[in-house]
């Protein structure tokens, strides 16, 4: 068996202010190598389930922040940014046999973490379709695209909710809850056993969490400054509606990735 992992910071237990995901802050190291662990927990999960070949993205800011050298042998890591429209899925193929996400977090335009946003920090909110949209949504589309259906995800507690509605099937660990600008955390150790135990499930569960892809994609896009709206609308396809909002129309996964990769 062959597994993808995602993972980011935001939604790994006791992470809250930005000051702890960026790499070279005083308080950053604690949580670097608490996203470690709850990396080596799914790996290891995912490996006694009979993976032998684990591909890990560290998919957040600068895609340095996982410790190499506590994974285990059967396990490839991702770091830097291959500057792709598949972003934090980089290296996903129609080889592997599942996705799984690690640490991720509510998206813009929500309340469910102090540090909920879509991509980057550019926007008030993306919605695909209507809805309000998280990287967990368009990084699920790509590895459907590929075929690959996501059948865990850990983070907090609104994501998880909010992936249930989108995939019924997927299993999910809640590690923390927003409340206004706080977290509320689980232990640290507690949060590496649940994803051990609940990755190890999820991975018996495969075919269940195959999602549907839609025929296409209208994306509605909301700028906290004026100008970025402005100079998206210049981007071939997207429109500006509003002086902070754009639009645009995808017919695939690909240009909706893409397009998205140069407006936000």
């Amino acid at each position: 068996m062959k597994v993808y992992i995602s993972v980011d910071i935001e939604g790994i237990t006791g992470v809250t202010s930005w000051s702890e995901t960026q790499l070279g802050n005083e308080d950053y190291k604690q949580f670097a190598d608490q996203m470690t662990k709850e990396t080596v927990a799914a790996c290891e999960a995912a490996k006694e389930m009979g993976a032998d070949d684990i591909f890990v993205k560290d998919a957040h800011d600068s895609a340095r922040n996982i410790d190499i050298s506590k994974l285990p042998r059967c396990v490839k890591l991702s770091r830097g940014w291959t500057n792709s429209p598949e972003s934090m899925m980089a290296g996903i193929d129609d080889t592997f046999d599942a996705a799984i996400f690690i640490g991720y977090h509510s998206g813009a335009g929500t309340n469910g973490s102090p540090l909920s946003h879509t991509m980057n920090l550019n926007s008030n909110y993306m919605k695909i379709n209507g809805e309000y949209t998280s990287e967990f949504v368009i990084n699920s589309y790509i590895a459907a695209d590929f075929g690959v259906p996501v059948v865990f995800i850990s983070g907090d507690k609104m994501l998880c909710e909010k992936s249930k509605q989108f995939n019924p099937s997927i299993t999910t660990v809640a590690v923390k809850e927003g409340d206004g600008g706080a977290t509320v955390s689980i232990n640290p150790d507690y949060a590496c056993d649940l994803i051990k135990e609940k990755v190890k499930e999820a991975l018996k569960n495969i075919n269940e969490c195959k999602i549907n892809i839609p025929n296409k994609f209208e994306v509605e896009i909301n700028y906290k400054e004026h100008s970025d709206a402005k100079r998206a609308s210049y981007f071939p396809g997207v429109t500006q509606i509003g002086s902070h909002t754009v639009k645009y129309t995808a017919n695939n996964v690909k240009e909706l990735t893409t397009t998205r990769m140069f407006i936000l």
